[in-house]
């Protein structure tokens, strides 16, 4: 058992060094007018996580008979949605925390409008990523079903509730 575990660990941890590389990836070449909501959406999310949701994405892909060139951008897009609702759910309209993963808040660190903005940019590209997945030849369902998810019936829905008391 010691030694699936191991291998379990080292999967893991491979898979998060790739998916690192590619979220940083999406942020070469920025426009220097809005470097401090690319600075903002890197803060949050480059450098830490386990990277769960793209573990599971590419393991699935794989499982099915895919690859990971194939997976990747979804991967990246759902730790991108993952990361946007972190920095809101931070916001002082929301939980109001101040640490996130160990550092402090975004919205501490960068203010909260740009925060917000650095939120809203993530999961925009994200949704910019699966689009352009389904352009290369995807199966266009996946985008509705993470619309699905990280909309009201799913992520929003669970703040919403949240925020509601339920």
């Amino acid at each position: 058992m010691e030694n699936v575990n191991q291998k379990m660990k080292q999967y893991l941890e491979e898979n998060a060094a790739a998916t690192e590389k590619a979220l940083e990836g999406y942020f070469a070449g920025e426009d220097a007018d809005l470097n401090r909501i690319f600075e903002a959406q890197r803060y949050s999310l480059l450098g830490g996580g386990k990277r769960i949701r793209p573990f599971l994405v590419n393991t699935c892909c794989k499982t099915l008979g895919g690859n990971a060139e194939v997976s990747m951008p979804y991967a990246c897009a759902l730790e991108m949605i993952h990361t946007y609702s972190l920095i809101h759910d931070d916001l002082p309209c929301m939980d109001n925390d101040d640490i996130r993963r160990g550092k402090i808040a975004n919205h501490l660190k960068f203010g909260e409008a740009v925060a917000l903005l650095a939120g809203d940019a993530l999961l925009t590209l994200a949704f910019e990523l699966a689009g352009n997945a389904v352009a290369g030849g995807c199966d266009p369902r996946v985008v509705s079903v993470i619309a699905e998810y990280a909309g009201y019936a799913g992520m929003i829905g669970g703040q919403a509730d949240e925020l509601s008391g339920g």
